[in-house]
């Protein structure tokens, strides 16, 4: 299915909405919506097809979509798309991979920003290509991935004063949360 969106977006972003296109393209995506919709039912729709058009243009590789594809659904995908930092979005894609993530794990990852508080975000860019490279390749996370700065522990509901004693007993409480929070393999 990945696989089909990609090259239904690869077609129409060059065919169909080129720069030079820009309002006839618009109208050929409501009509061709509308001829799939009624061809093969919902999934089809115009926003559907637009983000088919946005996956291709975020991903152009297709050798690398059809290695992601191979453990990342297009819902997964879907949550990938809106991340405009190539090497974020690259950061999460493979974190995704290696890590088995779930959509919603990756959601939560995203939502409290794993990416800026790990210590590899403040790296040249050279070096976080060639380390997320690393990870795909070798299934070898660096150090800097783990290291976060700083680590959200909101999900303990802890107050702005609390003794060791309820930290303790409050990561006791969260235990899954908290080890993923800190990372599954640092916490092994």
């Amino acid at each position: 299915m990945v696989s089909l969106y990609w090259g239904i977006g690869k077609r129409l972003a060059e065919e169909i909405t080129g720069v030079n296109k820009p309002e006839y393209g618009k109208r050929v995506v409501l009509e061709i919506s509308k001829r799939l919709s009624g061809d093969y039912g919902s999934g089809f729709d115009k926003p559907a097809i637009s983000r088919m058009i946005n996956f291709y243009q975020e991903f152009p590789d297709y050798k690398k979509v059809v290695t992601l594809s191979q453990q990342l659904t297009w819902s997964h995908f879907l949550v990938l798309l809106p991340i405009k930092d190539e090497l974020q979005r690259n950061f999460y894609a493979a974190m995704c991979k290696n890590e088995n993530w779930s959509v919603r794990t990756l959601r939560e990852r995203k939502k409290s920003m794993l990416y800026e508080r790990t210590a590899i975000s403040k790296k040249p860019d050279e070096m976080i290509r060639n380390e997320i490279a690393e990870l795909n390749e070798e299934k070898r996370m660096s150090v800097d991935m783990f290291y976060r700065d700083p680590y959200m522990l909101d999900f303990l509901g802890l107050k702005d004063t609390y003794s060791e004693k309820d930290l303790e007993n409050s990561i006791l409480a969260q235990l899954e949360k908290f080890i993923l929070e800190i990372g599954s393999d640092f916490a092994f």
